[in-house]
């Protein structure tokens, strides 16, 4: 067996090949293209809000934002999930309100989850899920809701579920006792019982979004996740060229008749530069495409 180093390497290859032999293309009736983007910090520094934000949080001047919006015109999902907004109109720097609308849940956090859905779809919001800051109301820090829509298409329907979950717990066993990995583990409870919801009302669904954990299907927690519907994990078996080799922490995973929707070999990595003097996000934007049902 080659070593896992190759292997990672290979998969690295594999997807930035992917990528840069996509061709762009306008959206049609039968084909959706799904992303996830983590945005660090995207948020209206000129709010009162934003003077609870850490210090050392990336200073964007103009110039950041404008590239940011052109890195989203580049990557032209038609629903995009998104981490780290602090509301529409800050998302909609990236996500222009002409080619999209924007949506982020009704948390007092600063980090909230959204999403940009091509102009024209149609969209139902539900409840946000409230029940994934599974912190005490005391507590100083929250944990994030989930954004819970349903976006709808001429012959279909997609729930989207958008998450960004506890950070630290990146592959321990769920019985590790430390800080982070009781609050995931009851956070992917959270979830299992969001997905055996939709089992149950025989929906299409995809949940995306900054998961903070290297899920692979051997992962306890992935395995929690199947005990209620089979699901798809898109980045299963990839590298993140994004994070040096690593796996992924940034998902996309599909249920119910999704799971059928999928192209094969379509996930995709967006490249994001680091550094040379723009502050952009330390997340690049994963995206998968999807036929739906003619």
């Amino acid at each position: 067996m080659a070593p896992r180093f190759f292997l990672l390497k290979a998969a690295i290859l594999t997807l930035l090949a992917f990528y840069h032999s996509a061709e762009a293309a306008s959206p049609t009736s039968r084909s959706i293209k799904l992303s996830t983007w983590n945005l660090e910090w995207l948020l209206d520094e000129n709010t009162p809000a934003s003077r609870s934000a850490p210090l050392d949080i990336p200073a964007r001047i103009p110039a950041d934002y404008t590239l940011l919006a052109a890195f989203a015109a580049r990557l032209n999902p038609d629903i995009a999930a998104v981490q780290e907004a602090d509301d529409p109109n800050s998302l909609a720097l990236v996500f222009s309100h002409e080619n999209y609308t924007v949506f982020t849940t009704d948390d007092t956090v600063l980090q909230r989850t959204g999403l940009a859905i091509r102009a024209g779809l149609s969209v139902t919001r539900h409840p946000d899920v409230q029940a994934l800051d599974i912190t005490p109301p005391s507590a100083p820090h929250h944990l994030r809701s989930g954004l819970d829509m349903t976006v709808h298409f001429a012959h279909a329907d997609l729930r989207v579920l958008v998450v960004h979950l506890k950070t630290g717990c990146w592959d321990d066993p769920p019985s590790q006792t430390h800080h982070a990995c009781p609050l995931l583990v009851r956070q992917f409870k959270v979830l299992s019982n969001w997905i055996s919801e939709r089992a149950q009302a025989g929906e299409a669904f995809a949940i995306m979004g900054d998961f903070n954990r290297r899920l692979n299907l051997q992962d306890p927690l992935f395995l929690s996740l199947q005990e209620k519907a089979r699901l798809d994990l898109t980045t299963s078996g990839y590298a993140s060229p994004c994070l040096g080799g690593s796996y992924f922490i940034d998902h996309i995973i599909l249920g119910g008749s999704a799971i059928g929707w999928k192209e094969p070999d379509s996930l995709r990595v967006m490249p994001i530069p680091q550094g040379h003097g723009h502050q952009l996000s330390d997340h690049c934007p994963v995206s998968i495409t999807l036929h739906l049902p003619a």
